[in-house]
């Protein structure tokens, strides 16, 4: 018979174990790939409208101290920071919103009442209450957040870096 082929078994057990190795391959490996491709294509939102607490817990003419965490994931690391917002309510609805990182090389400032200034224990800079430098290393003011006050609650705009 012309055109008629006939498989035989050792051509049948390779070609029913290829195509179960495929599948098999397929079954497994696309989701694997997906798991380690997917977290390096997805953007995550790095800003956010922070809420620091009422409007009225904040004194006129203090600065205050107010903190938060925010958690961010790169890849498949997940890191959880700690951030410091100096509150400098100057009016009924003014307010002012510095960071609490010192613009020489990033640490914590702190308020002194005593003197006060804003005061970077690393190297000795200071800031007046308006955030601007008085004296030390650091090349600018202190960075400020906008802030949003709606229905009593005070917010700031973060935008991580």
């Amino acid at each position: 018979m012309a055109g008629s082929e006939h498989l035989s078994r050792r051509d049948f057990v390779k070609w029913v174990t290829v195509s179960v190795g495929a599948f098999i391959t397929a079954a497994v490996g696309l989701p694997a790939l997906d798991y380690l491709i997917a977290p390096a294509l997805t953007a995550t939102s790095t800003d956010a409208l922070i809420p620091l607490g009422k409007l009225d817990s904040f004194t006129v003419g203090t600065p205050t101290l107010s903190t938060f965490t925010r958690s961010k994931v790169n890849g498949w690391e997940k890191t959880v920071n700690s951030y410091g917002v100096f509150v400098l309510r100057k009016s009924q609805t003014e307010v002012v919103a510095f960071s609490n990182v010192c613009t020489h090389l990033g640490c914590r400032v702190n308020w002194q009442a005593n003197k006060n200034q804003y005061v970077c224990p690393c190297h000795d800079g200071h800031f007046n209450i308006d955030g601007r430098v008085v004296s030390g290393p650091p090349p600018r003011p202190l960075d400020t957040y906008a802030t949003k006050i709606e229905n009593g609650l005070l917010s700031i705009h973060f935008l991580e870096s």
